[in-house]
Parts: C-alpha cells; structure tokens; sequence
C-alpha cells in the first residue's frame, strides 16, 4: 500500500461458496492424512457443481488411508467429503451433502517428485516445487493486516456464525463481501462503499435481507466509518436463492487473494489448500507472513513485504527478499540476514519451526490464512509473534 490518498477495495467469500466449499473439503483430507500420519504427502485438487464432488490428486500415506499396493481408500476419502460438506451446512436440492455423487482420482505420489522432496543421505529434505511466496504485514489493523480485507473478513464470520447458530436460520451458506476504505495520508479512515452478497431463503425479499445484514456490517467497522446508506449495497442483483455449487462451479485454489492480503501485497500465484506443508507454496508463505508481522510487531517498519524464492529439490531458499516500503527503521539488507539467522527457511526448518505437521488446515479454507489468532493446539502458529524480542535486541 502506498503513502497518501486514494481508496482501496479488498472481497472475502464465505465457506458456503464454491471455491471455498472445494478448499475445505481439500484441506479436510490433508488433515485426515496428518492426523494418522504426519509426514505424509498429499496435493489434493476438489471440484464441486451441482449435486456432484470431485476429488483428484496425488498422496502418500498411513494405512488407514492408502492400502498396500499403494491405492487410495476411497470410501475413507468419501466419508471426508460429504462431512466437510456436511459441516458447511449445504442440505439443498442442488447440492446436497449426503446425495451428491462423489468421484473420487486420488492416486500414489509421483516417484519423481518424491525424489526431489525426501532426504536421502547427506541431501536435506527439498522443496516441493519451485515458486516465490510472499509475506505481508502492516499496523492498519491490531491483526497487523490490511484493513479492507480484515474487514471484508470479518463480515463474513459474523454473518456466518448467526447462520450457524439458529440466530440467522434464513440466510444460506454462500455468501461474498467487498470492502473500499478510504486512505489519508496512507491511513485508512472511513468506508465509502461496502457490497454484501448472501445467499437467501426465498421467503425473504431484498429488503428483509438488507435489515439482517446491515448491524453485522456496522459490529465489524469502527466507530464513525460506516459508509451512508445509499452506498451499502446489499444482493444488487435483487435476488440470491440458487447459491453454491448449485449455482456456480467450484475449485481449490481459486480464491488466492482472499486467502492472503486481498490485493495490498504482491502474490506469487500458488494456492494453499490441499497442500502438505512440504509444498513451499504453503508452508513458505506462512512462514513469509510469520517474519512480516514479527517484523512489524517489533516496532522495526510500518509495513513489510518478504519474498521466499525456491526451486524443486533444493533445501534452502534462492532469495530472501525485504521491503518496509519506506516505513522501515532499520537496514533491509540486514533485516533479511537477521531473519535467516532466527529462522531455517528450509522446508524441513520451517515445519519444524512452526510445527506444521498436524491436522490444522481444515479451519485455514475460509476467512483467511492470515490475522487469525493463534490456537492452542497450534493451529495459526505462523500468527504469533515470538521473534519481536529478538529482533528489538538485534536491532537495539
């Protein structure tokens, strides 16, 4: 984000959309395979359209889940779609969690990529594909994020737990938000638009839809910046019945700039959901966010960017990139060596380092990978900020 003024807009979609419906149920099997077996190695695909599930990809296994001769369990893997789906809350005639027809082309890992990625003798686990990742932080937010995405987020959450709890029994599990903020001077300050979009019983007019959704907006933005009436857009086409994959076609990996900083900072292209955290496209991107905040938490920059290059098969990262965006208070050249020195950037150091191997992803597919709070069981691990201390005395 950028000194002085203009306005920004950032989107969330809630986890009844079909994209996100694809990454719970993706992130749903990797959690499966970690919870029996840690290191197994999964890069799960799903689509979902009307009334039928698809599930594609590669995994490496516990028996539980993979049998001898190497095949997938396919009625296990069944089992986890229809429950994700399940726990979304879709129970409609287009897209059903019990009656929709779940195909399913999981298939034994790739021995050639397996090469790569496992040590072997003096060769150090290697990344899981070759890409650039990036990391974002900025003091918009107590988060530590960008507002409008924050925001936009947040919405979504309220709305979404109303649903669950009985509170908001006629909304439906799709739904899309849209936050603009205004910046001064690089801060922001108010909203000047907001666009909600749910999906609704059809016994309710746009109207009666508008009423419901209007206090959750208001809950979420700070005092004094809700936008004026007339630029709160609530279902602008009139009417949003036929939602999810009923409605639309869904795949994993679709919503990348929602999942990350809703466009405020740049994005290296690869999605998270349905990873292991041997694919550097996830757990290097948790861990660019994890030096971004600390960063930004130590009081060292106002915002800060950190770019992890890799390449398939190499253990430690190509570059190590650091830009404070004319915020920061110390050298970037050293910032980055400072990292590096405080964390292994390897595969290996950064699952150990964040203790990435356990069935956490399943609550990542919705809301954001990013400004979460950190869980006891160390779910949203790479949200804490633990280096602040050592990085105040490296820089005092």
């Amino acid at each position: 984000m950028r000194k002085g003024d203009f306005v920004f807009t950032s989107e969330s979609v809630s986890e009844g959309h079909p994209d996100k419906v694809c990454d719970r149920i993706s992130d749903a099997v990797v959690d499966s395979f970690l919870a029996a077996d840690p290191y197994s190695r999964v890069a799960c695909e799903t689509l979902v359209t009307t009334n039928r599930i698809v599930i594609a990809g590669e995994v490496r296994g516990p028996r539980s889940l993979v049998d001898k001769s190497g095949q997938v369990k396919k009625e296990k893997i069944e089992s986890i779609a229809r429950q994700a789906t399940k726990a979304i809350g879709y129970e409609q005639k287009g897209f059903h969690w019990k009656k929709a027809k779940v195909s399913i082309y999981l298939h034994g890992q790739s021995a050639d990529i397996a090469r790569g990625v496992d040590a072997a003798g003096n060769k150090d686990e290697g990344a899981g594909d070759q890409g650039i990742m990036f990391g974002y932080a900025s003091n918009e937010t107590p988060e530590l994020m960008p507002a409008p995405i924050q925001y936009a987020h947040n919405i979504l959450r309220l709305l979404s737990e109303a649903r669950h709890s009985g509170k908001e029994k006629r909304l439906g599990p799709d739904a899309k938000s849209q936050v603009t903020l205004q910046y001064v001077d690089g801060k922001p300050v108010r909203a000047t638009a907001i666009v909600v979009s749910t999906q609704h019983s059809d016994k309710v007019d746009q109207d009666e839809v508008r009423e419901i959704v209007r206090p959750y907006v208001r809950k979420v933005l700070p005092d004094g910046w809700m936008c004026d009436e007339e630029h709160l857009y609530v279902n602008p086409t009139g009417r949003f019945v036929i939602g999810g994959p009923d409605g639309d076609a869904g795949l994993t990996g679709r919503k990348i700039i929602v999942d990350t900083y809703g466009g405020a900072a740049p994005h290296g292209g690869g999605a998270f959901s349905g990873k292991d955290p041997t694919k550097v496209d996830r757990s290097a991107a948790y861990a660019a966010r994890y030096l971004a905040k600390n960063v930004v938490a130590a009081g060292l920059a106002e915002r800060c960017t950190i770019q992890l290059a890799y390449a398939i098969g190499v253990s430690h990262p190509l570059s190590v990139y650091v830009d404070t965006q004319g915020t920061g208070q110390v050298d970037e050249d050293k910032l980055s060596k400072v990292l590096q020195e405080l964390v292994n950037l390897s595969p290996r150091g950064i699952r150990e380092h964040l203790k990435l191997n356990r069935p956490i992803y399943l609550r990542t597919s919705a809301y954001g990978h990013f400004g979460r709070t950190p869980e006891a069981d160390g779910g949203f691990s790479w949200e804490k900020t633990d280096l602040v201390k050592d990085l105040k005395s490296a820089f005092a």
